[in-house]
């Protein structure tokens, strides 16, 4: 007999051993994150902003399609969208019924080197993630064009090769798939056989969600030391669903964010980020550089991107285009004698404060320390 306190730790584990059975996570905190992702998704009216959740790999064949097949069977009105149009997409989810959850696979085909004209797609996904948004979009009505903006806000669970752009992978929680090696088993999945099982599971999470959503959008879920800004936007409801069911959901569940978090810090940083921190290496102990020299030194870098960029080496115009952004520009330097146009050191600390990542030790320290926080 379950007690009525424990009824939705309990309610969690199932939904837990219950994907468990047919995915092979990458680690305990995507199993974690992947079960509050789907509880959240039955509370949409509570939250100020949903979390993407992005299952990503290098390789076909690593369970991304898996996972959203198990998610359509558990989360509300689920829309699995592949190769899908814009104008379908947009009334899916201002559909008077409800929002659906949107369940993108191949999502590469919409982000990726051989996405074409998905503009409406990617605008819907980029705003969507907030409350109360909307899309703009040019409707043609015989010989008049009619702006209308429709809903956005909708729960989405993204599956696809390669990365994602920054936009969305800073508002997702990312679920680094990999191939399952001989060891790793999981159960054959059949939608027949197993989707009654799936629908007992759905019918009381959306029961326990009907029960406490109206108290929990008021809830401020504690974030573990550290984490701020857009990763505590993401994780919010994930930590409030935790909260919610108790038992030792609280703390794995902030331990998996510390886990995914610290590991999104890992991954391949944007063009611009990783040409700062190449310029500080190139720049080591001198205080001036000409631009040539930084030219020089950065296409003989060890695995670098910049004696090839679109097919030719990076050139002191673009060097000096990728790092306007960041308030940086050539100027006339003195090296010796020699008057060449170059960069001082000092241009480049603030810009290295700000977006460089802390050094790896510094890094390891933060995670022991805010996951050794987050289970306690």
């Amino acid at each position: 007999m379950i007690e009525e306190d424990d009824y939705a730790a309990v309610l969690l584990d199932e939904i837990y051993n219950f994907v468990g059975r047919f995915v092979a996570y990458p680690s305990e905190a995507a199993h974690v994150a992947h079960v509050l992702w789907i509880a959240h998704t039955h509370m949409m009216a509570a939250w100020e902003s949903t979390p993407r959740i992005a299952f990503l790999s290098p390789e076909p064949g690593s369970g991304k399609t898996r996972a959203l097949e198990i998610s359509e069977l558990l989360v509300p009105r689920p829309v699995e969208a592949v190769n899908v149009t814009p104008a379908y997409l947009f009334r899916k989810v201002a559909d008077e019924a409800g929002a659906p959850t949107i369940l993108f696979d191949e999502i590469d085909t919409i982000f990726g080197p051989k996405a074409k004209d998905n503009e409406e797609i990617r605008g819907l996904l980029n705003a969507g993630h907030r409350r109360g948004a909307s899309a703009g979009r040019c409707v043609v009505r015989g010989k008049i064009i009619e702006t209308e903006e429709i809903p956005a806000y909708c729960a989405v669970a993204l599956a696809g090769l390669g990365d994602l752009p920054d936009t969305i992978l800073t508002r997702s929680v990312i679920i680094r798939m990999r191939r399952r090696s001989p060891d790793e088993t999981v159960e054959p999945y059949r939608r027949r056989v197993h989707r009654p099982e799936g629908e007992l599971v759905h019918k009381r999470l959306a029961g326990w969600a009907e029960f406490i959503a109206a108290d929990i959008g008021e809830a401020w879920p504690e974030m573990p030391f550290g984490i701020k800004d857009r990763d505590a936007d993401v994780w919010e409801p994930l930590l409030a669903v935790a909260d919610a069911a108790g038992g030792n959901w609280p703390g794995r569940a902030r331990v998996a964010l510390v886990a995914l978090v610290a590991l999104s810090k890992e991954s391949t940083p944007s063009l611009g980020v990783r040409l700062l921190s190449d310029i500080k290496t190139v720049f080591s102990d001198n205080d001036v550089l000409a631009t040539e020299s930084i030219l020089l030194r950065l296409c003989n870098l060890d695995e670098s991107p910049w004696s090839d960029i679109r097919g030719k080496p990076i050139d002191d115009r673009h060097l000096a285009q990728k790092l306007r952004p960041y308030g940086i520009k050539p100027k006339v330097v003195r090296i010796g004698t020699a008057t060449p146009r170059g960069y001082h050191r000092t241009d480049f600390i603030d810009a290295w404060k700000r977006y460089l990542s802390p050094p790896p030790q510094e890094s390891a320290t933060y995670a022991t320390s805010a996951t050794a926080e987050a289970a306690e």
